[in-house]
């Protein structure tokens, strides 16, 4: 099952709307058979590895990291074609939430004579579709906030001067974590002050992640990177629903696609970005900031992970915080985490939280 896990991580941000799914199967202390959920989400990694496994998949024993589907769509139910392979057990390490599914795949499989043992190193597998459970159970899509900050929680000099606070290591890194999710977000005042590409690079990567910007009035610069590879890589734009349609239109036409979105006390609803960003089929968002974006997600309670990586600097009080105003007035109320782990990246450190 630990071979499943890893083979289904090699999806992450790859396969949404989709979960991320590895499949092993295993005959007389073999591994016969192979698979992951390709780019797109098909083939599911239950047909791959049936592919590779060919007659000897017939008395052996398949390993899944989610319940296999019930319902037709592209292709058959993963439970019926194991079922006609002649699988004599499926191993499977926790359940799928989505309606159509929901225990009637491993219903499918012991109605046929198929055994099934379930939940095997199912704290694990909750982990990585995390982001699929969300967005089947909360229609909302696994948030990893990433902070790159100086020793003292400040992402930018009084004059605004910001690269690099982290070293080449760290900032590769960053480039690792963007490819395992679906899309790269950050807001507004990030895409002006650093009219970033949001793309992964030299990592190899042939699908990239979708490119969101939140911005109330969708005053962002149109000669940017952003607009000119807008017609290239995805770009959403996540904007107020009273943006100027000039703008709009303007946007549209570069290549980029507008969602508006609902309002809160005269901002972004940022509940409701991450709602159409799961009506669209995202289950994994990583985002970059800006202090606004990232405070506003904290509030709200819709951090999933935070990574925070530190640069051995001090800025001072008057460089620029990390988020912006919390309006925290008692540690109880303070959003907390609990860590999970420290790495050095190269002269900096990385540390990854979860939430309490």
């Amino acid at each position: 099952m630990a071979l499943a896990l890893a083979l289904g991580r090699r999806g992450m941000g790859r396969v949404w709307p989709n979960p991320a799914v590895g499949c092993v199967i295993v005959r007389d202390g073999r591994i016969v058979g192979r698979g992951w959920t390709a780019d797109g989400g098909r083939p599911h990694a239950e047909a791959r590895a049936l592919a590779m496994a060919g007659d000897a998949a017939r008395g052996a024993t398949a390993f899944v990291s989610l319940e296999p589907c019930a319902h037709h769509g592209q292709t058959p139910p993963c439970a019926e074609s194991l079922v006609a392979a002649g699988i004599a057990r499926v191993v499977v390490a926790t359940g799928d939430p989505d309606p159509r599914v929901a225990g009637r795949g491993i219903a499918m499989l012991r109605n046929a004579g198929v055994a099934v043992t379930e939940g095997v190193m199912q704290a694990e597998a909750d982990r990585d579709h995390a982001g699929f459970f969300l967005r089947v159970g909360s229609r909302r899509p696994f948030v990893t906030l990433k902070l790159a900050a100086s020793l003292d929680g400040r992402i930018a000099t009084a004059t605004g001067e910001s690269q690099w606070i982290t070293g080449p290591q760290a900032r590769r890194y960053v480039h690792a974590l963007r490819s395992r999710h679906d899309a790269v977000m950050v807001g507004a005042g990030t895409a002006r002050a650093d009219d970033p590409l949001l793309t992964v690079r030299d990592m190899g990567v042939t699908r990239q992640p979708v490119r969101v910007v939140v911005s109330r009035h969708l005053d962002l610069p149109s000669d940017g990177r952003l607009a000119a590879s807008a017609a290239e890589v995805p770009l959403w734009l996540c904007h107020g629903q009273t943006a100027d349609s000039d703008r709009v239109q303007r946007w549209t036409a570069l290549g980029a696609q507008s969602l508006p979105t609902g309002m809160a006390h005269g901002q972004v609803d940022i509940g409701a970005v991450l709602n159409g960003l799961a009506d669209q089929g995202l289950t994994r968002v990583f985002c970059e900031g800006g202090g606004g974006l990232a405070a506003s997600l904290l509030m709200a309670g819709l951090v999933d992970e935070l990574v925070v990586f530190s640069g051995g600097l001090a800025l001072g009080a008057e460089g620029t915080p990390s988020l912006a105003a919390m309006g925290v007035g008692a540690l109880s109320a303070a959003p907390r985490f609990r860590l999970l782990d420290i790495a050095r990246m190269g002269g900096d450190t990385m540390s990854t939280w979860t939430k309490d």
